[in-house]
Parts: structure tokens; C-alpha cells; sequence
């Protein structure tokens, strides 16, 4: 074969390689959306099962995102260490376990433990994801790749609600939790034909030290980028919970629509939230990453406010299509954003680390902020000022600099 004709079977083998890594993670990070999702369509049996109220039972995605940054501190670390694919793998094992155990607990306690368990094996989903996906795909295409992998929890809250009702009827609260283990094993099959990144496995050969958090902060350079990072995904996560937790209430309550159309709103708004995460890559790939940021987090900022204003509940749809899209159509671009910032060897420390972080304190603090807000001066006005979070990510992107199509470290 002729040099010419070997470069392109290199090439085509890289691409075949690049869609399966991508769609290995998203497949992963689906787990993630997925029981997020179960665990709020399982709240009303889990409170009437053990006794507990409202606020009680509330505590229980708390603590699962508690779980989830402990998580992607220790796995993230392994995978800087040990490998990708197989810390991965090892992460959908240890969460398919206590995914299954959920479904057994005795007492709201037992339930509590499993679930902070879980969330630690959710925690490596994301970022070791990205960290995947960003090694595998070529740099012109690297905000797209990772945009596919943050595809992967839309489709996880998608299936969650679409076999949830179902599932619940037949078997109660707890099959979702049963049934919830079969992704996982999905995942694992899928991760055994896919081996790990290339650039990972070059990069081995250094004495660099690897899954070092101290690293992250290593220099006044990686200190003012690690922390415009956890800025940047704590509003990503205050927005996207906020919004989810509580506008199906809104919509009910206040504006008394059925609960038959507060799940229309939430179907056309997760596909507004696929279609914003497809854009959002093409943007970031071809205009670069801080254009795409900003484009979306000022649509964002309008949308909310927009939504915030409407009451008619074909305006509702449309509205939240469009909020959906820009509020979270972002959540792809942060895997691009964070890989072109550190080098292989805390590229997934970094993604989950400074990931996960950002979704404890946003996704903790957005739905009690929102409710704090309501109490006093209502929904509309609470969710309305979701927008000012978005002026301070406008500003944050300052922070961080524009390696659209860099080759990564």
C-alpha cells in the first residue's frame, strides 16, 4: 500500500474509532440524565414508603450530587492514572450496584446511603466522557465530539421519562431503580471493544505527574483558569436545575395547566435542549469557543426573562423549546473548553474535578434559591432572575482563553 493510502486507512480508522469513543461516553453520560430523572419520578412513592416529607425526600438529589463530586474527585484521578476506558468501566459498575441496591432499601436512611453511593459512580461520567471524546476527535471537530457526549444525558432524561410511568404502574418506585442497572451493563458491553485514547496512552511515556488536584491550581495561569471553570459550570447547573425542578410546578400551580401538559412542556423542552447542544457545537467548532459561550448565555439570559412573562400555553411551548436550548445547550462546549486547558495528564482530574464542583454548588444552590425567591415575590419573578446568573458567566469567559482548534497537550 502506497504512503498516500496508508495515510487515509490511519485516517478513516481514527474517525471509525472517534465516533465509537463518543458514542461509548455518551452512552455513559446518559446513566447520568437517566437517574437524575428516575430518582425525581420515584419521590412521591419514596415519601409515602418511608414516612417522609417533601423536603426530607429532597435531600436525596443532594445528596446523589454530593456523591457525584466525591466521585469525580477519586475516579477522575484513577483515570489520569490507570486509563480512561477502564476507570470508566469501573465507575457504571460500582453506580449499576448501588443503582440496584436502591431498589432494595429497607428505611429512608439505607436509601440515603445507596443513593450518595450511586451519585459516586455518577460522578466520572461526565468528565471522563469528555476527557474521552475530546482526546479521541480531531481538533476542528472537538466541540462537536463532546457536544455528542452531552447529548447522551438528554436522551438518558428522555428514556427516564418515557418508561418511567410504566414502569412505576407495574412494579412500583422501586423498579426504576431495578430496571435502572440495565443501561449500566450496556455501558460496560459497550466499553469492552473500545480501547483507550491514543494520546492517552502516548502521553504514559512521560514522568509528568498524573491526577494531581494540586495540579489544577499549580501556577496563577491554571488557579485563574480552574476557578473561571467552576464559575462557568456552577451557572450551568444552577440555570439547568432551577429551571427543571421547578417550572413544572410553576406551570401547574400558578398558571394552572395539566399536569397532561406541564410533561408536553417538559418533552419540548429536553428537545429544545437536544437541538441547542447540536448547534452549540458546530458554533464552538467553527466561530470559537468564547462566540459560542457568549451567543448562548445572552439567549439564555433573554429566554428566561422571556419565559418568565408568557402565560399562553402555546407561547409556553414555544418558549420553553427555545429557553431549553439556549439554557443548556451549552453543557457540550465545557468538555472542549476544559480539554484545551490542561494536558493529558489531569485532563480528566480536571474535567470532573472542576465539573462536578460547579454542579454541586450550582445544581445545590439554583433550586433553593428559586424557592427562596418564589415564597416571596413568586414564580415568575424567581425564575425571571435565573437571568442575572448568566451576565456573570458572560463576564467569567474573560477569564478563560479562546484555543479553538488547538492541538491539545
Amino acid at each position: 500500500m502506497s504512503f498516500a493510502g496508508r495515510s487515509r486507512a490511519q485516517a478513516e480508522d481514527m474517525r471509525h474509532y472517534a465516533g465509537l469513543a463518543v458514542f461509548s461516553s455518551a452512552v455513559g453520560h446518559a446513566l447520568d440524565g437517566l437517574d437524575l430523572m428516575i430518582l425525581g419520578f420515584a419521590m412521591s412513592g419514596i415519601m409515602a414508603s418511608f414516612g417522609v416529607d417533601r423536603t426530607t425526600a429532597g435531600t436525596l438529589t443532594t445528596v446523589t450530587l454530593a456523591g457525584a463530586f466525591l466521585g469525580g474527585l477519586a475516579f477522575g484521578r484513577m483515570a489520569d492514572r490507570y486509563g480512561r476506558i477502564r476507570v470508566l468501566t469501573y465507575s457504571v459498575v460500582f453506580f449499576g450496584v448501588f443503582t440496584l441496591l436502591s431498589a432494595f432499601a429497607p428505611n429512608f436512611a439505607t436509601m440515603a446511603l445507596f443513593r450518595f453511593l450511586a451519585g459516586v459512580g455518577i460522578g466520572a461520567e461526565f468528565g471522563i466522557g469528555m476527557a474521552i471524546a475530546s482526546e479521541a476527535s480531531s481538533p476542528e471537530n472537538r466541540a462537536k465530539a463532546t457536544s455528542g457526549v452531552g447529548l447522551g444525558f438528554q436522551v438518558g432524561v428522555l428514556a427516564a421519562s418515557l418508561m418511567s410511568a410504566p414502569i412505576i404502574t407495574a412494579f412500583g418506585w422501586r423498579g426504576l431503580f431495578a430496571v435502572g442497572i440495565v443501561p449500566a451493563v450496556v455501558a460496560i458491553a459497550i466499553r469492552a471493544f473500545v480501547p483507550e485514547p491514543p494520546l492517552y496512552v502516548r502521553s504514559r511515556e512521560s514522568q509528568e505527574e498524573r491526577g494531581s488536584l494540586r495540579g489544577l491550581f499549580a501556577t496563577p495561569e491554571r488557579t485563574r483558569h480552574s476557578i473561571a471553570i467552576i464559575i462557568l459550570c456552577a451557572v450551568q447547573n444552577c440555570g439547568y436545575f432551577g429551571i427543571m425542578t421547578w417550572l413544572p410546578s410553576y406551570l401547574n400551580t400558578e398558571l394552572d395547566l395539566s399536569l397532561t401538559s406541564t410533561g408536553l412542556w417538559t418533552a419540548v423542552t429536553v428537545l429544545g435542549m437536544m437541538l441547542g447542544i447540536s448547534v452549540f457545537g458546530f458554533l464552538a467548532d467553527h466561530l470559537g469557543r468564547r462566540p459560542a459561550f457568549w451567543i448562548f448565555q445572552v439567549g439564555a439570559a433573554v429566554m428566561v426573562v422571556a419565559y418568565s412573562l408568557l402565560s399562553d400555553p402555546t407561547m409556553l411551548l414555544v418558549g420553553g423549546f427555545f429557553m431549553g436550548m439556549f439554557a443548556n445547550g451549552m453543557i457540550g462546549g465545557y468538555g472542549a473548553l476544559i480539554s484545551e486547558l490542561y494536558p493529558t495528564s489531569l485532563r480528566a482530574t480536571a474535567q470532573t474535578a472542576l465539573y462536578n464542583t460547579g454542579r454541586f454548588i450550582g445544581g445545590g444552590l439554583g433550586p433553593v434559591a428559586i424557592a427562596a425567591i418564589a415564597d416571596g415575590h413568586g414564580f415568575a419573578t424567581a425564575i425571571g432572575a435565573i437571568s442575572l446568573i448568566y451576565a456573570v458567566a458572560f463576564v467569567t469567559m474573560f477569564l478563560v482563553p479562546e484555543r479553538k482548534g488547538a492541538a491539545l497537550e
